[in-house]
Parts: C-alpha cells; sequence; structure tokens
C-alpha cells in the first residue's frame, strides 16, 4: 500500500513539473507571468464600505453629563457586544436589592465601569435591560441608587 503511494505521488510530481505553466503551491500566491522563480501574493481587499452605512453609536450619541467618560467607553463595548475586560462584565444583574422595575430573571446585565486609580473593578457599573438593551442604569456606588438614561439624555434617579 505503502508502494502504491509513494509511486503515485512522484508520477503527480512529474506531471506538475512538466506542464507548460506554472502552478502556485499554495492557495493566494500566483506565480509571476515570465520569471517562474519569483511569486507574488494576491492580496483580496475587503468591500468598501456602503456609502449609506450607518455612523458608529459614539459618533451620534448624546450622554448624560453625569456619567464619566469611562462609562463611554463602557456603552461601546456594549454596543459592540465586547470583548469585556472583566470576566463578570454582561453577567446577569440579580436585581436582588429591587432598586430596578421587576423584570424575570436575565433581563438585567451588568458591566464594569472602570474607575482611574482603583486596584479593583470600583463600585462604578452600567446596568442594561433588555436583549439588546432597552433601558440603562448607571450606579457609582455599587447598587446603593441608580440614574437611569437614556442615549438622548438623563431620565430619572432610582
Amino acid at each position: 500500500m505503502l508502494a502504491v503511494l509513494l509511486l503515485g505521488m512522484a508520477a503527480w510530481s512529474v506531471l506538475r513539473s512538466s506542464s507548460s505553466e506554472p502552478t502556485p503551491a499554495t492557495p493566494g500566491i500566483a506565480a509571476t507571468p515570465g520569471d517562474a522563480s519569483r511569486e507574488s501574493i494576491a492580496l483580496e481587499l475587503p468591500p468598501p464600505m456602503a456609502p449609506d452605512a450607518p455612523p458608529t453609536p459614539a459618533a451620534t450619541q448624546q450622554y448624560p453629563d453625569f456619567l464619566p467618560p469611562e462609562a463611554i467607553d463602557t456603552l461601546g463595548l456594549i454596543a459592540r457586544g465586547g470583548p469585556y475586560p472583566h470576566r463578570q462584565d454582561d453577567g446577569v444583574f440579580g436585581n436582588r436589592e429591587r432598586r430596578l422595575p421587576q423584570q424575570p430573571r436575565g433581563y438585567y446585565r451588568e458591566y464594569t465601569v472602570e474607575t482611574p486609580g482603583s486596584r479593583d473593578r470600583g463600585a462604578r457599573r452600567i446596568v442594561t435591560g433588555g436583549r439588546p438593551p432597552v433601558e440603562y442604569f448607571y450606579t457609582d456606588d455599587h447598587y446603593q441608587s441608580f440614574r437611569r438614561f437614556t442615549l438622548d439624555g438623563p431620565e430619572t434617579q432610582r
């Protein structure tokens, strides 16, 4: 069986080398006509963005004044679906203190808002409601109080 395999590989090699046109050895590499010793890489460019593509959320949103700049960064991560810097981010927020409106388990998700100089996650969070999010809440005191907001401006404090 091994002899048949070796014989087949040898025959294939002879046929390949006797071909009048050079053939690429690797997909995506094309031989340059007239010079079989040089190869060029065939690049595939992504299609251009459509002229009517929607702008990014950060470019079109107005955020409430009480949100720190790090919260805007967190909202960008949420809009893109991550990746998140902390393993707890995008985890279910249980609302055990019942400071947010009652919803089924899994409705609320929490995300860390970085606190400059903090050695841990700090006390700041954004909690969203719905998948995709339809409600947004900000806390800077580790769930003791929340400020509800929309991506167009502030709403209420809880």
